[in-house]
């Protein structure tokens, strides 16, 4: 779901409950406001009718143009697609063609005649706009109770994380149920939503529970109660539509348990902009469809508190870090077009009712491995986690290694390993300089997170030694994900790079300059940027 950062989508248990609660606070504040607004325009009605406080028929007349001003905006303002909009302007259209043509012929009946014209005019254009909008919030009502008594209950986070190779039977034998339709659906393909399927099922996109940069996440249910995460696309320079097909049908093909699975999608052609495209400036209509994950993120439970990070206990941040490994091995290596993520961090691992890692984020709007030439890939993805040859849009498999050798970094030691505008003197590769010197001092116990503990040492320095692998400057040096997971699992030992076995000079020099980069394919050396 997505690269939010999206940090994120966060469980129920405290930041979800935060989102939903501000979710109904804001409902409750429109409502309000549109009754605030409403009574208002009944009053300068109502006081600029003849025989009123207001005598004189310049000033009636202006009140009146007023309110019908005030409810036009109303109008066009609260409709949700451009189908409402015209019908709302010709409506409004016809009031204003009654006023300008009736109101001058009986004026001669009496001086008052064309302001009562006005006043009918503006009382059926309220009377239509309330029941219109009641009619709307009844059944947006209807549908979340419908959904909410079909829906299932929220896992908990606390229960124990079942062993291994019991969750691993679990998953196979999980079957994608197709969501209820009335059109034919092809079993297992992702679902074409139109843009009133996509509104009915977020409930009018009523609860945020993600928002980025490039995207706002929705909670929402499909028609047989299954929950599901929208995704609406915001970014300013969104994939043209042909290229999200294209690339719609890449992620179509892509089947690992531990990737985050596309259940459908959304693409308005040139159809209407979203709800609140004038602010955001989201007009072009793509929209994608995940499911929930009631645990949220990974970066929820890792860098909010020591309570949330005792919730990960050794053996499940070591399995995260083999599911993770085993996603992006598939990603590049088995799939029929290989694919790049280009930002993998915390925020875009998903964790499941037993905390199982699901990766997210791949392949939408991002660079598919056999068609680099045409994007522009420089400096993509997220600062303290993007491998140095990205800055020069010099991209391969092993960009993708070093964001996840900085995750496992993190993961072992329960804190950010960069975070821009914290401190101007970090650098985003110091984190990994300080794992680097505290191994060769042999103290990497020092920079273990102590909420996971107990811990099996032997498996931590295996962990961290696959991690400094994997963020080492040179990428021909890095390992592939294969060679990763076969670390994890064991079968190949892992050894530490040069620069982090230990010397007779136990401290780092930080000052040498780094080595150029050897691009992977044998062609001419890039020079690698360096963060000093």
């Amino acid at each position: 779901m997505s690269g939010l950062d999206d940090s994120s989508v966060a469980p129920p248990q405290g930041q979800g409950c935060c989102s939903s609660c501000a979710s109904v606070s804001c409902k409750i504040l429109k409502v309000t406001l549109h009754v605030a607004i409403l009574s208002t325009v009944l009053v300068l009605i109502i006081i600029s009718t003849p025989d009123t406080i207001v005598g004189q028929l310049g000033a009636m007349v202006a009140l009146q143009l007023v309110s019908y001003a005030v409810i036009a905006f109303m109008y066009i303002y609260t409709s949700s697609d451009r189908g409402e909009r015209i019908i709302s302007g010709v409506f409004l259209g016809i009031l204003a063609v009654v006023i300008v043509a009736v109101a001058p012929s009986v004026r001669a009946a009496g001086k008052n005649n064309p302001v009562i014209v006005m006043v009918v005019c503006n009382y059926v254009a309220l009377f239509v706009y309330c029941i219109w909008k009641i009619s709307v919030l009844v059944r947006a009502c209807l549908r979340r109770l419908r959904a909410r008594g079909k829906a299932p209950a929220p896992a908990d986070p606390e229960a124990p994380v079942a062993p291994l190779k019991k969750q691993e039977e679990e998953a196979a034998a999980v079957v994608f149920v197709p969501v209820k339709q009335a059109s034919f659906h092809i079993k297992n393909l992702p679902r074409n939503f139109s843009y009133d399927e996509i509104r009915a099922v977020t409930g009018d996109f009523g609860t945020v529970v993600g928002r980025g940069g490039s995207a706002e996440v929705f909670r929402g249910h499909l028609d047989d109660g299954t929950a599901v995460a929208v995704k609406r696309i915001t970014s300013y320079k969104p994939v043209g539509e042909e290229d999200f097909l294209t690339e719609i049908s890449i992620v179509a093909n892509v089947h690992q348990r531990s990737l985050v699975r596309l259940l459908g999608y959304c693409l308005q052609h040139g159809g209407p902009p979203a709800p609140d495209a004038a602010t955001h400036g989201h007009g072009h209509g793509q929209y994608l469809v995940y499911p929930f994950f009631e645990n949220g993120s990974l970066d929820w439970w890792l860098f909010h508190g020591e309570e949330r990070r005792r919730h990960l206990p050794w053996p499940t941040r070591r399995r995260i870090a083999v599911d993770v490994a085993r996603a992006l091995a598939y990603l590049h290596h088995e799939c029929t077009r290989q694919i790049l993520h280009l930002d993998i961090k915390p925020a875009n691992i998903l964790l499941d009712a037993s905390f199982r890692a699901h990766v997210s984020d791949f392949g939408i709007s991002m660079s598919i491995a056999q068609d680099l030439t045409s994007v522009d890939t420089c400096g993509r993805g997220t600062p303290g986690y993007m491998a140095p040859e990205i800055w020069f849009s010099s991209l391969s498999t092993k960009s993708d290694v070093y964001s996840y050798g900085m995750t496992l970094l993190e993961l072992v030691a329960g804190r950010r390993g960069y975070e821009a505008g914290r401190d101007s003197s970090e650098t985003p590769d110091l984190f990994a300089r300080v794992v680097r010197e505290k191994m060769a001092r042999g103290q990497i116990m020092e920079v273990v997170d102590a909420a996971m503990a107990p811990v099996d040492e032997e498996e931590l320095l295996a962990l961290v030694k696959v991690a400094l692998c994997c963020v080492q400057h040179q990428r021909e040096l890095r390992p592939s994900m294969v060679t990763v997971v076969d670390m994890l699992e064991g079968r190949v030992a892992a050894d530490l790079p040069p620069e982090s076995r230990p010397t007779p000079t136990p401290m780092v020099n930080f000052t040498e300059p780094l080595p150029s980069s050897v691009t992977e394919n044998g062609g001419a050396d890039n020079n690698v940027f360096s963060f000093q």
